[in-house]
């Protein structure tokens, strides 16, 4: 049995261990059941770090998720008419669930567009203020490592939950993966995802020099990019870490960002033998096939962090998220527990996603790469073409 089929089988049969024993470990069972607030509806804020892809879906999710518990009446979302645009969202939100227990209130929605010296401040004074001022929101939604941070601290007490965090632990908005550090504060965490990827990329390819498009050297460009856990990797395994910087704070235009991420890409093509693309604003789907096209071109294999929508548009290979319904899930059952009575801190922030293994057999072509039985027996999503731009 070779190394990748025994990491394989190590990484499915520990979560199926883990799926049947995550709710165990809660401190204390708190009820998922809708009930008010004395009568009145529960006020759910919003607060993001700026326009990225990842956040509608999350948002969505989430808002399924608690009408699929009964806290809200089902809904059918129209098709986005832009796939990072969480503003429109939130307003239609607001407007169109229909509930007795929750609303999302139209006026508590704050991004900071990726802003960091003037916006992000602004914000964080606005929604601190109105927390401790009106006091008229019960839940704040923190997408994001910028949201996060900027609400884990002991300057409001309104209950957090912060979502799709790279690694909420590592950017300090928790203090470890069992415990947030505040008692209004639940952020999700699974400490090992990333470093679970590069050793199953590492296994398949034996790379020497893997490539990492990283935003900044700062805590929160560390975090996106999970150099920490790629560091801890190299050490072990004995493979070099190539970086290079791709900035996107406060760089207002979509296109400067992408083009930076492209420039990068261009620079790893001929410094590394392999590369893992990072949760990044300039990655979007709509352009993956141009942003992969010096990895093609140069035959370097890819491994993309975020999963398998990036596979689907042409990296490599993927063992990530099994989609967002199995994180919404969570949130929306932590959030139900909130209004139940749970203390944030209280409830199980350690949650590991169900692998998925993703495969582009197109890209396996361009690259010259021939996957293995064991590699494709474990592949749960197989694609036979390169999805075109949309």
């Amino acid at each position: 049995m070779n190394r990748v089929f025994k990491s394989l089988i190590m990484l499915v049969c520990l979560t199926s261990f883990f799926f049947s024993n995550v709710y165990a470990a809660e401190k204390k069972n708190f009820p998922v059941t809708p009930k008010t607030n004395k009568g009145k509806k529960w006020r759910i804020g919003y607060l993001e770090g700026g326009p990225y892809e990842n956040y509608p879906d999350n948002l969505r999710a989430l808002v399924t998720a608690l009408s699929d518990l009964g806290w809200a009446k089902k809904i059918d979302f129209p098709p986005p008419a832009d796939a990072t645009d969480t503003k429109y969202l939130w307003s239609w939100i607001s407007q169109n669930v229909k509930s007795d227990y929750i609303e999302f209130v139209p006026d508590a929605y704050w991004s900071d567009n990726w802003d960091k010296d003037i916006l992000r401040p602004a914000n964080k004074f606005a929604v601190i203020g109105r927390l401790n001022g009106k006091k008229d929101i019960d839940l704040m939604l923190a997408m994001g490592t910028w949201a996060g941070q900027d609400l884990a601290n002991n300057d409001h007490s309104v209950p957090t939950v912060v979502m799709s965090t790279s690694n909420p632990v590592a950017s300090y908005i928790s203090i470890s993966a069992d415990d947030s550090g505040y008692d209004h504060l639940n952020a999700r965490v699974d400490p090992t995802r990333y470093e679970r990827q590069i050793r199953i990329f590492y296994d398949i390819f034996h790379f020497k020099n893997l490539g990492v498009v990283l935003e900044q050297d700062t805590v929160e460009g560390r975090s996106y990019a999970a150099i920490d856990d790629i560091e801890k990797a190299a050490k072990d395994l004995g493979f070099k870490v190539i970086t290079c910087h791709a900035p996107f704070s406060g760089v207002i235009t979509q296109e400067a960002v992408r083009s930076a991420v492209m420039k990068c890409h261009e620079e790893l093509s001929r410094k590394a033998d392999a590369v893992y693309i990072t949760v990044h604003r300039g990655v979007t789907l709509p352009y993956m096939p141009q942003l992969i096209s010096p990895f093609l071109s140069n035959k370097i294999p890819t491994f993309s962090q975020r999963g398998t929508d990036e596979v689907k548009h042409g990296a490599l290979l993927s063992i990530a998220r099994a989609g967002f319904k199995y994180v919404a899930r969570l949130h929306a059952e932590t959030t139900a527990k909130i209004f139940n009575g749970a203390k944030p801190r209280d409830l199980e922030q350690l949650f590991e996603d169900p692998p998925r293994i993703a495969i582009n057999l197109k890209t396996a072509q361009i690259i010259g790469y021939d996957p293995t039985i064991d590699v494709l027996g474990f592949s749960d999503e197989v694609f036979e073409d390169i999805a075109a731009a949309r």
